[in-house]
């Protein structure tokens, strides 16, 4: 697809401790937070941050993240969760994109979907998950957020 993607296969309870220094040494655009997650006991207790294997680590990660950025200005776009995620806290933490509000399995592939359609949109245009759902297996069920300004810089003469 052109992009130049930097892929690190760290533990998602490291994931915290070592983003920082990933983001000073590659200075991305987009950064995705993914690895395994679900909840532990399959009930309704979808508040309850104990109820996930591993959403504290990605929460964490996105908060260590925003830290970066706001001392960087660089207004990097973040996807951030996994498989049954708790996307509320996700998106409180400062993702704009998450999964899974509706608390099921997503593709391995929708974390790419959103990347790449943040990446080939203009600068000028804000994306949302309306705009590529339908690329999403299960849709909005397993991704959705606020959106963000897309990050490709097109010239038109």
């Amino acid at each position: 697809m052109g992009l130049n993607a930097i892929v690190k296969n760290i533990p998602e309870n490291k994931q915290p401790k070592v983003v920082y220094r990933l983001l000073t040494i590659y200075n991305p655009d987009i950064l995705v937070i993914t690895g395994h997650d679900g909840m532990i006991k399959n009930d309704a207790r979808y508040g309850d941050i104990y109820n996930y294997r591993n959403s504290r680590h990605f929460i964490q990660t996105v908060k260590e993240a925003r830290k970066y950025d706001e001392i960087n200005g660089k207004n990097l776009v973040i996807f951030a969760g996994a498989c049954q995620s708790y996307f509320e806290a996700l998106m409180d933490a400062g993702a704009n994109f998450a999964s899974s509000p509706a608390r099921i399995l997503i593709d391995f592939l929708d974390p790419l979907v959103v990347a790449k359609n943040v990446a080939f949109a203009d600068k000028n245009k804000y994306i949302t998950i309306d705009d590529f759902a339908k690329e999403l297996r299960d849709g909005k069920k397993g991704v959705s957020g606020l959106g963000a300004r897309g990050k490709r810089n097109v010239i038109f003469l």
